[in-house]
Formats: structure tokens, C-alpha cells, sequence
């Protein structure tokens, strides 16, 4: 079993900045991939960036240039820094760890952006 343990949510203004971290534990021979998907009450949930152990990476548009993924692989963490925030950006996070060919999704953190 994986657990995921996220961290890094909470509140700021339009213009600020938040780094949100996900540490994946337990019993893990690969992971295949790690990344953050976000919802909104009403909406579906939405990929908001991933990286594959190969190293590709993928972003939601309306994210490019302002957030960027990474992840430590000594720590089985993935990382997202989020810069120049903007009140859409207000949802749910939810990190999502694919690890021996399985999904795992963490509990989410709540980022709220104010104008």
C-alpha cells in the first residue's frame, strides 16, 4: 500500500506564489509517474501537471509559465510551484502518484487565490 502525504495549500492574493509538495511512503518498487490534478465544485478534475519517471512533462495550459513541476526521486516527492496566481487557480489539489503500474491519490489541499 502507498500513502500520500500533501502539503503546501492555504490562502493568498492574485500576484502571490505557493509551493505545494506530495511525499509518496510505503511499499514502492516503481513509480511510473507523479503529478497534481485540481477540481472545482461543479467541474471535473483537471490535470494541472505531471512528470513521468522518463522525465516528459506535461501542463494545463492556462498553468504554463507560471507553474512548474518537479519531483526528488531519493524522497519519492513531487513538487509544484505556483507563481503568479490568479483567483481561477482557486480549486482542490489533489496529488496523483502512479506506482507499480497503480494510481494512488492523495487526500487534496485546498488553495484558495483572492483578488
Amino acid at each position: 500500500q502507498v500513502q500520500l502525504v500533501e502539503s503546501g495549500g492555504g490562502l493568498v492574493q492574485a500576484g502571490g506564489s505557493l509551493r505545494l509538495s506530495c511525499a509518496a511512503s510505503g511499499t514502492i518498487f516503481s513509480i511510473n509517474g507523479m503529478g497534481w490534478y485540481r477540481q472545482v465544485p461543479g467541474k471535473q478534475r483537471e490535470l494541472v501537471a505531471f512528470i513521468t519517471s522518463g522525465g516528459w512533462i506535461n501542463y494545463l495550459d492556462s498553468v504554463k509559465g507560471r507553474f512548474t513541476i518537479s519531483r526528488d526521486n531519493a524522497k519519492n516527492t513531487v513538487y509544484l510551484q505556483m507563481n503568479s496566481l490568479k483567483p481561477e487557480d482557486t480549486a482542490v489539489y489533489y496529488c496523483k502518484v502512479v506506482a507499480d503500474i497503480v494510481d494512488y491519490w492523495g487526500k487534496g489541499t485546498l488553495v484558495t487565490v483572492s483578488s
